[in-house]
């Protein structure tokens, strides 16, 4: 996975920019040749099948919140921003936009400009006519995300940056409704092609955010045409990428077609550091992008199923969770057998973070006073993520015991949390707050009334075992667990509504700076990305304060603070970032895991002969 210096080149020509006002161009950073001549599709014979371990919940940017979603909607819809393919540290390109942007001295002012001629994919609400992209359709659908009545999982990529926009927000809650046509003056549309972005206070993020699938460009009639009650567009997904939605039966499977009128480009990235970059240049470049005509994603939440259907050769692309890893690898190599016959094997440590949280408005573990902190800590203490790793895992993880992960700027691997796994120290802390034994051995309330907790998790054997480690650690220092096993669908709704009262979540990054993840303890985020619904006034002074800084020592100090804060009223408790091993098989060309994009299958190609 990307290191520690990830993002710096682009916070760096982000920095540079600021001082000098210079423009940044594509040609400095990605070398992607469009072509000019009229689109077409590209080779339907050309299939490649890829399987999910969840079922999606829709097409919507501006609500999914969920990894299996958003590989269709990174196909379907365009940002204006993206990745280079193959840079490592990740670094920024233009996807819709003609070019990196233009940002001011000050850092407040940032002029985007679209590439001119890019088109919606058909579909009747145009009423036969091309529909092009403009930089209205951004405006219009970054206005979404914050719409109270949508109540996006997304508001806070926008909230507090952007000038008159919270004071729109606020006119619609009380006027009941949004109004799309009043003038934002943050998004000034200079002309159809151009839009300057006017920020409170510098944000440093803001070309990551702008890369952020929810900041996909919808158009206005589509929305209006097809949505449901709540605004929501989630079973008619039409953008300008590469693929449209074909077919789809809900929780089982989805079919991707390559779109008729999508631009297309010239294969044309640099080989970074990474030996197997030569190899993928070599067979890759000067090919007419997308080769593959056709996605065809399944849904299987079994390991075991995933793991056969790539073996019998039904499937092209598969992740290899850590449950399967013995099947296919020795140690983090791929075993002999399997790249004798072609496999290759794609492998980095995720932008992630996984860690528990505590629902803190639920009556049992929730609130401050401190026998609910010491509930909280004794917990913290009761559990060994490192078993958890080797049990379930298969070694194919990393602990930590920072909120913000390995490979992202602000993280701190020195870092030694307050709450360590100790069981003799869980014990004494229930007794000394009074959470007595009764009878059965079980703690009790400080009151005397029973005590149970519940942890939840999705179906199928990982979430299980999972589950039974749980109850194993707790168990042991006399604390009863009821396991709550819910797809996962419902598992992502109920935390949007502070229903769970505890979980493993996972963040996986959606820019590799320590903002992305500690915006997920600020209280303002309850409802969007706070899944613990945690409100830390001493937290959230110190993480407004960082927002307005760049990536620096001064910052670090904040994000230090805010990791004691969050440690010593346990309102989370970090405990890994997992490798992911990508399998793909010997015909697919080209392929190499991205650690931000969710999906690869725009960039590289099929060997019908294999």
């Amino acid at each position: 996975m990307m290191m520690g210096a990830i993002p710096a080149a682009i916070h760096a020509a982000a920095r540079a920019a600021i001082r000098e006002g210079a423009a940044l161009l594509l040609a400095a950073v990605l070398g992607i040749a469009v072509l000019t001549a009229p689109a077409r599709a590209a080779d339907p014979s050309k299939v490649l099948r890829f399987v999910i371990s969840a079922a999606e919940t829709g097409f919507d940017p501006a609500i999914i919140r969920d990894t299996y979603s958003g590989y269709v909607a990174e196909s379907v819809f365009e940002r204006l921003f993206t990745f280079d393919y193959l840079a490592r540290p990740a670094r920024l390109a233009p996807e819709a936009a003609a070019a990196l942007p233009e940002i001011s001295a000050d850092g407040l002012v940032w002029t985007i400009r679209l590439k001119k001629g890019i088109q919606f994919q058909p579909d009747p609400v145009f009423n036969g006519a091309k529909r092009e992209l403009t930089m209205q359709d951004f405006v219009y659908s970054f206005r979404r995300l914050v719409d109270p009545q949508l109540n996006s999982p997304y508001a806070w990529l926008f909230e507090r940056k952007i000038a008159g926009l919270d004071e729109a927000v606020e006119q619609a809650r009380k006027a009941g409704k949004m109004d799309y046509d009043s003038p934002i003056p943050g998004f000034e549309v200079v002309d159809r092609y151009t839009l300057r972005i006017h920020l409170t206070h510098p944000d440093y993020n803001l070309g990551y955010i702008l890369s952020h699938f929810p900041t996909s460009a919808v158009a206005r009639e589509v929305v209006e045409h097809y949505s449901d009650a709540q605004g929501q567009v989630m079973s008619h997904p039409v953008g300008t990428g590469p693929y449209r939605l074909a077919q789809w039966v809900r929780g089982a499977r989805i079919v991707l077609e390559a779109s008729p009128v999508y631009r297309g480009f010239v294969w044309d990235f640099q080989a970074g550091d990474d030996p197997e970059d030569k190899a993928i240049v070599a067979a890759m470049r000067g090919k007419r992008m997308p080769q593959v005509g056709r996605v065809e994603i399944s849904v299987m939440l079994e390991d075991q199923s995933r793991w056969l259907a790539f073996q019998k050769d039904e499937v092209d692309v598969f992740q290899l969770d850590g449950p399967l890893a013995p099947r296919a690898l020795d140690g983090d190599k791929l075993k002999p057998e399997l790249a004798a016959r072609g496999v290759h094997l794609s492998r980095h440590l995720q932008l992630e973070l996984s860690y528990l949280y505590w629902n803190m408005r639920d009556p049992v573990v929730g609130g401050l006073t401190p026998e609910k902190i010491a509930l909280r800590r004794a917990v913290a203490m009761a559990y060994d993520p490192e078993e958890e790793i080797r049990v379930l895992w298969n070694g194919q993880a990393e602990a930590f015991q920072y909120p913000i992960p390995p490979g992202v700027i602000g993280q701190d691997p020195q870092h030694r949390s307050l709450n360590q796994y100790d069981p003799a120290a869980a014990n004494k802390l229930l007794d000394r707050y009074g959470y007595k034994r009764g009878r059965d051995g079980w703690r009790r309330m400080p009151d005397g009334s029973p005590l149970a907790l519940r942890y939840s998790f999705r179906p199928g054997s990982q979430g299980q075992q999972q589950g039974e480690l749980w109850k194993k650690k707790l168990a042991a220092v006399g604390l009863q667990m009821q396991e709550d096993q819910r797809a996962f669908q419902e598992l992502i709704k109920a935390e949007k509504q502070c229903q769970l009262q505890s979980r493993t979540a996972a963040w996986f990054a959606d820019y590799a700076d320590g903002d992305n993840f500690m915006q997920l303890f600020y209280s303002k985020n309850i409802g969007q990305s706070n899944n613990g619904c945690s409100l830390l006034p001493e937290f959230d002074a110190l993480y407004e304060q960082s927002q307005k800084m760049p990536p620096s020592p001064e910052r670090d100090l904040l994000y230090h603070k805010m990791a004691r804060v969050l440690e010593a009223y346990a309102t989370i408790r970090p405990v890994y970032a997992r490798y992911r091993n990508m399998l793909s098989q010997r015909r697919v060309i080209g392929y190499k895991k991205h650690p931000i994009l969710h999906s690869e299958w725009l960039f590289i190609d099929i060997d019908k002969q294999k």
